[in-house]
């Protein structure tokens, strides 16, 4: 809910601050007075355009600040959490400031955002209802939204959609397949070549390891066998001073010792188990300087493969396990192609027999949505006869379509009438902006839907073209409404400011050199001097009496529509 807004330098406003209250609040005025320039700060402070035209006259910079009260279930709370701005106490203070150097700011509880989150901010917060906001009504989103407006609706959306979406995805993955087969195709004697050039090759895993460790063994055997020789010599080499033959005279020893002194058992015990793997190593030794031979013929075919596999490595690597992958990919490139009707006939049924789910889903989603907008427009059409449209015919339209989107398969319209005998046409070709502001008043009022919108309402120019029990009418409707959230409403009219709870008067005054304007709340004599006004152009005895009569009438009808 809106509680204060702060103008500094705004058009004629030179410095103005409105406490705004719950209900409704009616704004009264003579022409000219600066009604809509105070609307328009708000619309300022939500996001809407500003231009440097609207600094006051000699001033380098406007600013307006408003403050808002949030309720726990705000609709505005979402936004302002993904925008990660705090609102512990439940406050929200909004500031924006446009300057001629174009030193531009908004803030937000003490953060500075872009103009787009501000007006993400600002739709969530606050409903305006002027003469060219009311179009808003006319837009495919807004209808859909009014014949959705229901638990049933809702899930019926979401049953059509899932389906629907899935639909499209088989459609998309047929039409991938067929670019891609266009193009393998023009590209499948490569592939195949490719296939052929990896598999004669005859790859193993890890076969460029083991080559590489052959052929360091082959360039280095006589190292190698030097190596080995002197190894075996000092294991066993027949001298009395070699490995094998030392630890031989020590076992004697310790055999001779343990004759006398059984406390070298284990030292004996483990040197036994030490000579044997001695043994076994010369073993190995000697096995492997058997095997060991020196052959250019051998290295040479050793190299030549390494060549063969490092090449097929450059191509399709860079290692065997990517070369491995690139031909797993290659064989399903090359499947794919081949294979193409068969997966595409496959696709093609599936895609079929969706359409067919689609429709049916489409068509549950149709009756729910026809269900509910002849409820709507029975209960708008209602709404706009008891504002002394009398002749009013409001339709809200279904109409099935073979077409499939995904909103379904419905072109939606909101067809009016105000004359007998006169079939009922688009809303939009012939409605008037003061009658298009009275249907989203009856839309509003009807309760038909469940209401999302902000907390709080603005209805601007909602009296064009209104008088006698008419206005009446409308003022009792706008009262309805102002009873679940709080509304803002500039009128001329006094059966439509008699409704307020709270009363502004907005004034505009000039001492020669500049003009202002000044905007008060009235209470008491106050607000029936200006009933008076707007009633009767004077404040003379009779027009207060008779203001004090249309207030007490007003205040005993509010709360019986």
């Amino acid at each position: 809910m809106l509680k204060t807004l702060t103008v500094w330098n705004f058009a004629l406003i030179e410095h103005a601050q409105v406490e705004f209250g719950e209900g409704l609040n009616i704004l009264t005025g003579e022409t000219g007075a600066g009604k809509s320039i105070l609307i328009e700060a708000l619309g300022t402070v939500l996001g809407r355009r500003a231009s440097v035209n609207s600094i006051r006259t000699g001033c380098e910079q406007l600013r307006v600040e408003a403050v808002f009260l949030l309720t726990p279930n705000d609709k505005a709370r979402a936004v302002l959490n993904y925008l990660d701005i705090e609102t512990d106490d439940n406050t929200l203070i909004i500031s924006r400031k446009v300057s001629r150097t174009a030193k531009n700011s908004i803030i937000a509880n003490g953060a500075h955002i872009t103009l787009a989150s501000l007006k993400k901010i600002g739709d969530a917060l606050v409903d305006i209802h002027g003469q060219n906001d009311n179009l808003a009504l006319l837009r495919d989103d807004a209808i859909y939204h009014l014949v959705d407006n229901s638990n049933a609706a809702r899930a019926a959306l979401d049953d059509y959609q899932k389906l629907y979406h899935t639909w499209l995805s088989q459609i998309k993955m047929l039409e991938d397949k067929k670019i891609a087969a266009q193009q393998n195709e023009q590209r499948l004697d490569m592939l195949r070549w490719q296939q052929k050039e990896i598999t004669d090759a005859e790859l193993e895993p890890d076969e460029d390891r083991k080559l590489e460790n052959d052929i360091r063994r082959l360039s280095n055997v006589e190292r190698i066998a030097q190596h080995i020789e002197e190894t075996c010599e000092l294991l066993s080499g027949g001298d009395e001073f070699d490995v094998l033959t030392a630890i031989a005279r020590v076992q004697k020893n310790l055999e001779d010792i343990a004759r006398f002194d059984n406390s070298l058992d284990n030292a004996s015990k483990m040197l036994d188990e030490s000579f044997i793997l001695l043994q076994e190593v010369f073993s190995e030794i000697c096995s492997y300087a058997e095997q060991l031979e020196f052959s250019p013929e051998r290295l040479e075919q050793l190299q030549a493969r390494l060549e063969v596999v490092n090449r097929i490595k450059r191509k399709y690597g860079p290692g065997l396990d990517d070369v491995f992958a690139r031909l797993s990919t290659i064989r399903a490139e090359i499947d794919a192609v081949e294979n193409f009707e068969e997966d595409a006939l496959a696709i093609e049924q599936r895609i079929a027999k969706l359409e067919i789910q689609t429709r049916k889903r489409a068509a549950a989603l149709t009756k729910v949505r026809q269900k509910n907008a002849g409820i709507i427009s029975s209960a708008v059409e209602r709404e706009l006869k008891q504002l002394f449209i009398e002749r009013t015919r409001f339709i809200l339209k279904v109409a099935p379509t073979e077409r499939l989107t995904e909103r379904g398969s419905d072109d939606l319209d909101m067809l009016f009438s105000a004359n007998t005998g006169i079939d009922p046409k688009p809303l939009s070709k012939i409605i008037s902006g003061g009658e298009l502001s009275r249907v989203a008043l009856a839309l509003k009022a009807s309760g038909v839907v469940r209401d999302e919108s902000p907390a709080s309402m603005i209805f601007d120019e909602i009296d064009t073209g209104l008088g006698g029990v008419t206005a009446g009418a409308v003022a009792e409707c706008i009262a309805k409404v102002s009873r679940s959230r709080q509304v803002l409403c500039i009128t001329h009219l006094p059966q439509i400011a008699c409704m307020a709870d709270v009363h502004i008067s907005i004034e505009k005054t000039s001492d020669g050199e500049r003009t202002l304007t000044t905007v008060i709340q009235l209470f008491g004599d106050e607000r029936i001097r200006e009933i008076a006004r707007m009633a009767s152009g004077n404040e003379l005895p009779q027009s207060i009496e008779n203001a004090k009569a249309m207030l007490e009438s007003a205040s005993s009808r509010k709360y019986n529509r």
